[in-house]
């Protein structure tokens, strides 16, 4: 079983971060929420354990 990887592990992330932020340039909010929703998605998917999915949804609740 892998854990959830909560410590930075994202080479360039910066960079990422301004990306997802331009990602959302022009969208109104029901568009960028969409855009979050679909992206969220697209990722639980290439992740696939469901371990770590639900590591993560509890991490993202706080």
């Amino acid at each position: 079983m892998t854990d959830l990887i909560t410590t930075p592990n994202i080479k360039g992330a910066d960079d990422f971060y301004a990306d997802l932020l331009a990602l959302h340039d022009g969208h109104s909010k029901e568009e960028s929420d969409a855009i979050n929703a679909r992206l969220v998605l697209l990722l639980a998917n290439h992740i696939g354990d469901r371990k770590v999915l639900e590591q993560a949804m509890k991490a993202a609740k706080g």
